[in-house]
Order: structure tokens, then C-alpha cells, then sequence
């Protein structure tokens, strides 16, 4: 099977869009994700949708690369974000080629599903005006923290373009049992993220967010039963999504890329034979 696999942002969180699609054709991706959408946190650099000669750096780098633009994030679900200001950055992003926008929520009320439905329903009918598709994830730091919590949010928004984004490093820490991916409409998978990680699930949301955002591990250098979650997804795009601080270090971005790549496609072809 001729698998295809995207270098995502935070992987290589520290270079311009343009630098990615160069250093992602170099090392062999078919794809790269791109956020065009800030965070607003401490240290961010930005890549806006409004840096007109940034973004015509990524037109050239993706026409002359062949690499493609698989989607963008991040279209937070909070409380004092209006959908509609995603605008400026989907258009862009289908204007780049992308398929795909990533959202999720960080709203911190219990009872605040209906908000988080509406507020995701408006995303998807936004995006819908660039054939984008919107898939939910579900950080276990977030306000969603489980399969179970997003497909409820998604099916009761009930939008034709909605999906899920499954990352391997939750599914761990959620603790999602495969029958529950199994058990997930298909057409709702788009892509999906990986990486690997230890057994031990940090017991605070400080450490779980240290390894999601520094600590991630090349796929087969943890517990991650990627047989398993391989026999049960449909074949869809798999973004490697592995921001760890001291193989980065240790290698650079570029290498490190090409590490992640060559790990996981030499893991998947000893599963395939298996």
C-alpha cells in the first residue's frame, strides 16, 4: 500500500511555510500542514494570512515542489473567538490547495455542549465556502477529551462536511479502545495524526501538554499499537505530527523531519508484511 504522510506544523514548529514545503519535498512528504491560524501564545511566530509576499513564497514553493497543502489549523472552538474571523485564513488556505481545516475546543464550562455544537456547526458552514472539511479533535487537555465526547459534538452538529482528527498520542492518553475507531463512520476520517509515546499517561494536564507539544516519539519507539489502529482506519493521509525539543536539538529541523518519515514508513512496511 502506497501510503501518503504530511509534515505537520508543529513538527517542525519554528519554520515559515514556504522553509516546510522545501524542507518536506527534501526529505519526501506528499504533503505539509500549515497554521495560518495564531494561537496568540508567548514565543509564536505567526504566519498570517495578510503576509501577501509569504504566502506568494508558498504558491512558488508548492508549484515548484509538487508537495500539497493537506490542511490548516487551528479554528479553536472559544468563547470570545468569532468563527468568522477564521475567514481571511481559510480562503487563503484553498486558495493554497488545502482540503482540510482542523478545529477544536477550549471552552472550560462543563455544560457548555450546545455552544460548542453551534460554534462548530457555524466553522463547518464557513468553511463550507471553500470546500473545506472541518475535522474535531480531541486533545485530552482540552475541553473535549475523548472519541466518545467529539463524535457527539460532530454527529449532533450534523454538517456534511465534519469529521473527526484522530491523533495517536490521544488515543493513548484517552485511553480509546479500538472498537471505538472501528466503530466510527468512515466518511467522518479525513487524515489522521501520529507519533508515538511512552506507556505511562501523565496524571496532570501540564504533563500531558509537555509531551504533546515537546515530547512526542518517532512511530515504534513507544507503546503505540499502530497495527491495529493501521487494520481499522480507512487509507486516508497520515500527518506526522512529533514535536520533540531534543531530537530537534540533537538533529535540526530537517533531519529530524526525515527521521520521523523514514521511522514510520520502515515501521509500516514490517506491519504490512506482517
Amino acid at each position: 500500500m502506497e501510503r501518503k504522510f504530511s509534515l505537520a506544523h508543529l513538527t517542525v514548529i519554528d519554520c515559515a511555510p514556504p522553509e516546510m514545503i522545501y524542507m518536506a519535498a527534501r526529505t519526501g512528504y506528499d504533503f505539509v500542514s500549515l497554521r495560518l491560524i495564531p494561537m496568540g501564545i508567548s514565543g509564536e511566530k505567526a504566519y498570517l494570512p495578510e503576509d501577501k509576499e509569504m504566502i506568494k513564497r508558498t504558491k512558488t514553493a508548492l508549484k515548484g515542489t509538487g508537495v500539497k497543502l493537506l490542511d490548516l489549523e487551528l479554528a479553536r472552538i472559544l468563547v470570545d473567538v468569532d468563527p468568522k474571523s477564521y475567514l481571511p485564513a481559510m480562503e487563503v488556505a484553498a486558495e493554497l490547495g488545502a482540503k482540510h481545516v482542523i478545529s477544536s475546543a477550549w471552552t472550560s464550562d462543563r455544560t457548555d455542549r450546545g455552544f460548542i455544537i453551534d460554534c462548530y456547526a457555524e466553522i463547518c458552514d464557513l468553511a463550507a465556502q471553500f470546500n473545506l472539511q472541518v475535522s474535531l479533535e480531541f486533545p485530552s487537555f482540552s475541553r473535549l477529551t475523548n472519541l466518545q465526547e467529539a463524535a457527539d459534538i460532530v454527529r449532533s452538529a450534523n454538517r456534511p462536511n465534519s469529521g473527526i482528527l484522530v491523533d495517536t498520542l490521544y488515543l493513548h492518553f484517552s485511553r480509546v479502545k479500538m472498537d471505538e475507531l472501528a466503530n466510527l463512520p468512515k466518511e467522518w476520517l479525513h487524515f489522521m495524526h501520529i507519533c508515538d509515546t511512552g506507556e505511562e499517561i501523565p496524571r496532570t494536564e501540564d504533563g500531558m501538554k509537555s509531551i504533546a507539544r515537546e515530547g512526542r516519539l518517532y512511530p515504534g519507539d513507544g507503546c503505540i499499537d499502530f497495527r491495529a489502529i493501521l487494520k481499522t482506519i480507512p487509507d486516508i493521509p497520515l500527518s506526522i505530527e512529533l514535536p520533540n525539543a531534543q531530537l530537534v536539538k540533537q538533529y535540526g529541523y530537517e533531519e529530524h523531519a526525515r527521521r520521523c518519515l523514514q521511522t514510520t514508513k520502515k515501521l509500516f512496511e514490517r506491519i504490512d508484511t506482517i
